[in-house]
């Protein structure tokens, strides 16, 4: 069996800053507010006319397909993650395939949220491993502003999100004790309405509580209704407090798991980087790990989150500035909506 390897990375965010001071002209809000809560100084809103989730995608996977000496044409297979897709089908996997003009590969798209990331790259890591495919493009993009509600009401949720993409390309070495150690994906929905977008949806309202009725008619009328809109019931929902306590257990627990798996520990990564949801969930994990400040990369003062693309664009950007090097044990760990969580452990 084949190690699979990180052979190229790249990172895309749009030019379009938004600080939390032009957030108030939307909203009752404050710079103090949000980075007390959040630790987010500004974010990314993509150019809405001209960027999607596809065309940031693109972006990175081409910086990543050249940095990993290879061309379009050559990728084998595409892993897609995102929770802001194009269309509601089909998924952007295929979109990206025809915009980049690769051969007819396979495309899977992955609805992991925050974890998306990290289930795409261990599902890539087994094709690799098996050797199935030898030049596997791993993405997570996100276009979180187009579905944001800029009002009060929605402030909870809509100052933590920012548009951005990250990609890899993963290919084969036989180095024993190099490049992807291992991965650990879990999931428990027992909770999973706390940090949902519940419409469009075909739940008939079976899970959700206090929701508008559907329409009494015999057919049709259950995918997205007027009143769902215009009650706010569309619109994503997140309990902020219940999602802080779950992610301050989940991600010490999946980092010590990969650890453990590889007869590590702690001290021995060189750099952690968690998904970018919360600076104090980071800042949490780093003092109950034990971790100093230069074993942990964080990014979300100047993107939020950017949910499944936040891991790679931290990857990249922590690589660009010379914070990973060869040999370095690399983390990855993320929390989020299902509630799903996931860790990978690399030797660059």
């Amino acid at each position: 069996m084949y190690q699979s390897k990180i052979a190229g990375i790249g990172y895309y965010v749009p030019d379009r800053v938004y600080t939390n001071t032009d957030l108030t002209r939307f909203m009752d809000t404050s710079d103090e507010w949000i980075q007390e809560r959040t630790g987010i100084r500004e974010r990314r809103f993509a150019d809405r006319n001209e960027e999607t989730t596809t065309t940031m995608a693109i972006e990175a996977a081409n910086i990543a397909i050249e940095r990993a000496g290879t061309t379009a044409r050559d990728i084998d297979f595409i892993v897609f993650a995102t929770l802001s897709p194009d269309y509601y089908f089909p998924g952007c996997g295929v979109l990206l395939q025809r915009e980049m003009d690769m051969n007819e590969i396979g495309a899977l798209d992955v609805r992991n949220q925050c974890s998306g990331f990290i289930y795409a790259l261990s599902v890539a890591d087994q094709f690799i491993k098996t050797g199935m495919y030898k030049n596997i493009l791993v993405v997570g993009s996100e276009k979180h502003s187009f579905a944001m509600d800029f009002e009060t009401r929605s402030r909870n949720v809509s100052v933590i999100f920012g548009d951005g993409a990250g990609a890899v390309v993963l290919q084969p070495t036989q180095e024993k004790g190099n490049g992807i150690l291992s991965t650990h994906l879990h999931s428990n929905g027992a909770d999973a309405e706390l940090l949902a977008m519940y419409y469009p949806g075909a739940h008939a309202n079976k899970w959700i509580k206090d929701k508008p009725a559907f329409p009494d008619q015999e057919l049709g009328g259950l995918f997205l209704t007027s009143e769902q809109l215009e009650s706010g019931a569309a619109l994503p929902y997140m309990d902020g407090p219940a999602v802080f306590k779950k992610a301050v257990v989940k991600f010490p627990e999946v980092i010590k798991e990969a650890l453990a798996a590889n007869g590590l520990s702690e001290k021995d990564i060189d750099l952690l980087i968690p998904h970018q949801a919360n600076l104090r969930i980071s800042q949490y994990v780093q003092k109950l790990l034990g971790l100093t400040d230069n074993q942990v990369f964080n990014n979300i003062q100047k993107y939020g989150n950017t949910t499944a693309a936040s891991v790679p664009i931290a990857l990249c950007e922590a690589w660009e500035a010379g914070k990973i090097k060869d040999n370095d044990l690399v983390c990855l760990a993320a929390f989020g909506s299902g509630f799903t969580w996931a860790s990978a452990l690399i030797r660059w």
